[in-house]
């Protein structure tokens, strides 16, 4: 499981090589149809919920989770191209909503974080009590964070059969450092806009367990991650979130094959992202870095699918193999 210092993917347009343009075009503005999902909602060990949507095929032979990023959910274009590429390929699909993600407010005070792996145990299991006899987990930016970190800290079933990430934030605070300089600011501002109301819809179900009084000082990162993720989820601190619910702390623990892929120009990674000398030791997990590629972009040219669902189906064959 090597380190890949030449990538597949191929050199993308000239306009498709900057790093902004691959990245919000492909979000914003490409046109992708959501898949035909249906809806179930399972019941977590603390008395929340979570919205799981199901493309099955006729057999339970193979499973494709799908793990979405920070204030998406189950139907982001990324997911939607991916959910297709695999399903016409014999894949059923399982595509979950985090926490108060999917259009419905959870139960509980807390949300989702980097280091919710009780959540990814919750629906593992659930596709395990159902039969499936071969799981790949497929995760976009802080969902895929969130499956290196279950990889790392859970006794893995065996049929699982691996792990997918692409642009991962490694180092949380190597990410929430990079969000803050320049025209980044704008992926922020973005995120702010949907999870502030949040914060305060959450105020509203549990008067006086949130910080209401920062809820209109937000400027970055650090304040969301100090005054509501950590207090949420018991850490401490930003920090101690950070440092805690990075994958860098536990990439070493995963004995699960893996596929890691960040683009060197993706705008939310720093350069604690990009840790090649660890992975050229690492016996389970291969590193990628394309040139190009942008964060949950990889476009390509004249083609409805993106180079990720297909880099991702082509290691899941080669696993199989």
């Amino acid at each position: 499981m090597p380190y890949i210092q030449e990538s597949s993917y191929p050199k993308p347009t000239l306009l498709n090589r900057n790093s902004h343009f691959s990245t919000i075009y492909p979000s914003k503005f490409k046109q992708y149809p959501i898949p035909n999902y249906t809806r179930e909602k399972i019941t977590t060990a603390d008395g929340d919920f979570l919205n799981l949507d199901w493309r099955k095929q006729s057999n339970k032979e193979k499973l494709v989770i799908l793990f979405h990023g920070l204030e998406g959910d189950s139907k982001r274009t990324y997911l939607n191209s991916c959910s297709d590429y695999f399903y016409e390929r014999g894949y059923s699909i399982l595509a979950w909503n985090h926490r108060s993600c999917g259009g419905e407010m959870n139960a509980t005070c807390r949300l989702y974080h980097h280091g919710s792996i009780d959540d990814v145990d919750c629906v593992v299991q659930k596709a395990l009590k159902d039969g499936y006899k071969e799981i790949v987990l497929l995760g976009y930016s802080m969902g895929g964070a969130i499956i290196l970190n279950y990889l790392g800290a859970y006794a893995i079933d065996k049929r699982i059969k691996c792990g997918i990430i692409f642009s991962a934030p490694l180092s949380l605070t190597s990410c929430s450092d990079t969000l803050k300089k320049g025209f980044n600011k704008v992926y922020f501002k973005n995120f702010e806009r949907t999870l502030v109301p949040k914060f305060k819809e959450k105020a509203k179900q549990f008067p006086g367990q949130l910080n209401e009084e920062m809820l209109d000082k937000i400027k970055s990162f650090d304040e969301i991650d100090e005054y509501y993720t950590a207090p949420l989820h018991g850490y401490s601190s930003k920090d101690d979130y950070y440092e805690k619910a990075s994958p860098l702390t536990v990439i070493h623990q995963i004995k699960t094959p893996c596929l890691i892929v960040n683009a060197q120009n993706d705008p939310f990674l720093g350069e604690k992202c990009f840790p090649v000398e660890m992975f050229r030791q690492h016996k389970f997990c291969t590193f990628e870095m394309p040139k190009f590629g942008g964060h949950c972009g990889f476009p390509l040219k004249n083609n409805k699918y993106s180079w990720a669902e297909i880099r991702a189906h082509q290691f899941v064959e080669s696993i199989s193999k």
